[in-house]
């Protein structure tokens, strides 16, 4: 008789959130609002196209370095010594298929069974999975709620027994829209040095920043590069989630192991895609502006508008492209709210429990994946909504 490895049998069911109910309640011809699907709105820059479809045509179409194309790694070494101020070579930064892969490849390989991994909550659930397919546990440790989600010391080491062994952040956060500060993140540096522990840090969204905010690489902090495994993508700022393009950095020591499961797993990224990656690094910076200029203005709308829902409020967030309203004022518990919304109001927002329990009595709102317009409609179906409670 078949059976399933223990890797899979116990393993926490995947949860789709919204995705489900959404494509039942599509099925019954409704006109949706796409408000839960954390992916860009605008198409992948024309330049970034063309440089890959001119690879391929350049005949760049056979096996490429397991660690990336080389023109791409010095392009990411340049950018990751400038903006992000990490000090690396070329041979400790990995291409990989996404942020996706790197996070499996750095759980995978950092992680044993029993091993406890700690991750901020409200976390992002996409990482769960991973970290339990390794054989460690997820321990989660609460932000503080009342202080807009922010890292607090007593809060995180709390969390830390003779059995954890690496700590999750997401920088800037998916979903609350924090910006983490220097400050916070010396909290979680601190306590990864005193513990001897392995951080693992996710800034998919980080030019993805609004009113001035500064994110900064934890791996530059004084003695946390050796102990690092910094994780970028392309997804979301040059708007490739369908390329599956990302990249990570760490320390020399760490890449062998890293390598051990990418080059099992996919032995490397799709090649002159890698010169689709190159163009965006190298391309002209305005592409980008303009990008993040249009989710501002997005966000600010949708922040204007929920602070005038009654029972709503909503910080504007720093970063990312999520708005993480509280609507502790209305009563209704977050997937409640959810559920209601789709079905009375046809928009797809995601629960805020989805991500843990300090998420309850919230929404995140991805004002990202539709067109301005779309938007502005959303929220004026959501303000009949919150009005007619």
């Amino acid at each position: 008789m078949s059976r399933f490895a223990r890797r899979i049998t116990q393993t926490s069911p995947k949860n789709y959130g919204m995705f489900e109910k959404a494509m039942a309640r599509a099925a019954t011809g409704a006109d949706l609002i796409h408000l839960e699907l954390g992916k860009p709105f605008h198409d992948t820059p024309d330049h970034i196209k063309k440089a890959a479809a001119d690879a391929m045509w350049a005949g760049k179409v056979h096996y490429s370095d397991m660690r990336g194309e080389a023109p791409l790694r010095a392009a990411l070494q340049t950018k990751l010594t400038s903006y992000n101020k990490l000090d690396v070579s070329t041979d400790e930064i990995l291409v990989t298929n996404g942020l996706t892969q790197a996070s499996y490849a750095a759980f995978m390989a950092l992680l044993d069974n029993g091993d406890e991994c700690i991750l901020l909550e409200p976390f992002y659930p996409q990482h769960v999975n991973k970290i339990e397919m390794a054989g460690a546990k997820v321990v989660l440790a609460p932000l503080d709620r009342e202080a807009g989600f922010r890292i607090r010391r007593d809060l995180l080491e709390a969390k830390i027994t003779s059995r954890t062994r690496m700590i999750v952040i997401v920088n800037p956060c998916n979903p609350t829209g924090r910006v983490y500060s220097r400050e916070e993140l010396q909290i979680v540096a601190d306590l990864a040095l005193a513990h001897d522990l392995v951080v693992v840090s996710d800034e998919v969204y980080e030019q993805i920043l609004f009113d001035g905010a500064e994110h900064i690489s934890i791996a530059s902090l004084p003695g946390m590069r050796e102990r690092t495994v910094t994780m970028f993508a392309f997804t979301k700022a040059y708007a490739m989630d369908g390329w599956r393009l990302g990249y990570l950095a760490t320390d020399k020591s760490l890449m062998p192991g890293l390598m051990k499961i990418t080059m099992n797993e996919v032995t490397h990224v799709n090649t002159f895609i890698q010169y689709g990656a190159l163009a965006a690094i190298t391309g002209p910076a305005e592409v980008l502006d303009d990008m993040v200029a249009d989710d501002q203005r997005k966000r600010d709308l949708v922040v204007s508008r929920l602070n005038q829902m009654p029972g709503v409020t909503c910080r504007a967030p720093e970063g990312t492209i999520y708005a993480f309203p509280d609507i502790s004022g209305t009563g209704l518990k977050a997937q409640d709210a959810a559920d209601q919304i789709l079905e009375q109001a046809d928009v797809v927002v995601e629960a805020g429990s989805f991500y843990g329990q300090s998420g309850d009595h919230h929404l995140r709102v991805c004002f990202g994946s539709e067109s301005y317009e779309r938007i502005d409609e959303a929220m004026d179906r959501l303000s009949r909504f919150f009005n007619n409670l």
